[in-house]
């Protein structure tokens, strides 16, 4: 198989799981290999197995977010390796983080990347930006203290090489 085959192969692995995920299935083991784990970003979790995935993320995340649009903007492959960056547009239909639903559609930035076994998804280590989910339902987990008011001009970081430190 020539590299650019070995790649849509690949893609082709993870937009059929993409596909069962939106589709709402139930049924994701033809997508994930038996020794399958999922290491997300803090407040995310690490998932050993496809039952814990299934159990501790897939439906959490459906409780939580109803109506879901899966967008994803970019993939990129190689080889036995897929990465892509989107998000999910969803409902807030149920408790996240301690906030009881609020009905408010929102958007949930991620990036993936996959490593593709036997043709199945062997792992696939995720970041989901949950500070930005939760600062559209109205809590700010930096307190204010993000590095936006760096970008907007309001503020100015020190810089400790000429002995600012606040």
């Amino acid at each position: 198989m020539s590299p650019q085959e070995k790649a849509e192969a690949t893609r082709a692995v993870v937009r059929r799981m993409e596909e069962a995920l939106a589709a709402n299935s139930n049924d994701m083991a033809d997508h994930f290999h038996e020794d399958f784990r999922w290491m997300g970003n803090y407040g995310c979790g690490t998932k050993p197995d496809l039952a814990a995935f299934r159990r501790n993320w897939q439906l959490p995340l459906r409780a939580a977010f109803t109506e879901r649009d899966y967008k994803t903007e970019q993939f990129v492959c190689e080889g036995d390796w897929a990465s892509c960056f989107g998000h999910i547009e969803a409902t807030h239909s149920g408790p996240f983080m301690g906030i009881a639903a609020t009905g408010k559609r929102v958007r949930i930035p991620y990036m993936d990347f996959w490593k593709i076994e036997d043709g199945r998804i062997r792992d696939n280590w995720v970041s989901v930006d949950f500070a930005a989910v939760l600062a559209q339902l109205g809590r700010d987990v930096f307190d204010g203290q993000g590095w936006e008011h760096y970008d907007d001009g309001t503020a100015v970081p020190p810089h400790p090489e000429r002995g600012e430190t606040k």
